[in-house]
């Protein structure tokens, strides 16, 4: 590879990816937002106000081959937007379709699109996962808004030449993580009684460090040429309900689980009743993925354990909670 451009480089994959390819001594751009000191010297930075329809992505793209678009109005609970879907169209779909089109024209050779696993779905029944070529259009307004970037890119793959790689993953965690995760993180910490003790969900989640290798392996056309125009589930392979993550993360804090058994069903109600339905799916909802495809195809196998990465989360919570 040549260049990599890498959008989204200040988040939490985007830094991740940027740091690891760093660390294999691969030349890196960086489209952001404005000029940051906290990006490494050998870094090249471009600033890039807005993803858009309008965007110019061509200072940004000059001797890349490979772009590594993580960037995106991102998912919130409760989005008080007057118009979600509209606001996520205009950066998560034609923002991307915009910058896959000047790649095209200026011959790069491969687009890794960080996608979602919402477009598969919000939920799956247990043991029944959700595949790469489910047949699905989700309702979520941010959802819908990777799906119809990922249609996109797919017909500029074909008209063009340029190869597109597309990836959903579910929940990613590890050192830095923030919104809900974080959260969860804190209340173990605390060791406060919680009446999670028998939830008998499964999950798929997937350790940043498993999502970085997997990018970095498809973002090599040369040594994944079978990669080209597919799109892949990732995840770390170890699926476990919400019980089982909590004691997990406890244990990873070197304490105890306080967690008491409740009905699952009265749990569900009382946060319907306080209008929390979408927590209750995350909580006590599965979502599995099969990620078979990417193991097989591209004989891609997970880097870290969910052990190893939850360690790694804590260490990094407990550094940042001494400053």
């Amino acid at each position: 590879m040549k260049k990599i451009l890498i959008t989204g480089a200040t988040g939490f994959v985007g830094g991740a990816i940027m740091h690891e390819l760093l660390r294999l001594d691969m030349p890196i751009i960086a489209a952001v937002r404005k000029n940051s000191g906290l990006l490494p010297n050998a870094v090249k930075q471009i600033k890039i106000s807005e993803i858009s329809s309008n965007t110019g992505w061509m200072p940004a793209l000059e001797g890349v081959d490979v772009v590594i678009h993580t960037a995106a109005r991102v998912h919130v609970m409760d989005d008080s937007s007057a118009d979600p879907l509209t606001e996520f169209r205009q950066v998560n779909t034609a923002g991307t379709l915009n910058l896959a089109r000047q790649a095209a024209e200026v011959g790069v050779r491969r687009f890794v699109f960080i996608s979602s696993i919402k477009v598969n779905g919000e939920m799956t029944l247990i043991d029944q996962p959700f595949k790469p070529n489910d047949n699905h259009i989700p309702t979520d307004s941010y959802g819908l808004s990777k799906y119809e970037a990922e249609q996109g890119l797919l017909i500029i793959a074909k008209e063009t030449g340029m190869e597109v790689v597309i990836i959903r993953p579910p929940l990613v965690y590890g050192a830095g993580v923030k919104a809900n995760f974080a959260s969860m993180m804190k209340w173990m910490d605390k060791s406060i009684p919680l009446p999670f003790g028998a939830i008998h969900n499964k999950r798929s989640l997937v350790a940043l460090d498993n999502l970085v290798s997997f990018i970095i392996h498809c973002a090599d056309y040369k040594k994944t040429p079978q990669a080209a125009n597919q799109v892949f589930l990732i995840s770390d392979n170890e699926d476990v309900s919400t019980t089982e993550l909590l004691r997990k993360v406890t244990k990873a804090f070197g304490k105890k689980s306080a967690l008491i058994p409740m009905p699952v069903c009265l749990m569900v109600l009382a946060a319907k009743l306080i209008g929390k339905g979408d927590v209750a799916n995350r909580l006590f909802g599965s979502l599995q993925v099969d990620s078979s495809k990417a193991r097989n195809l591209l004989d891609w196998k997970p880097v870290i354990t969910m052990d190893e990465q939850l360690n790694k989360a804590v260490t990094a919570y407990l550094e940042k909670k001494k400053d």
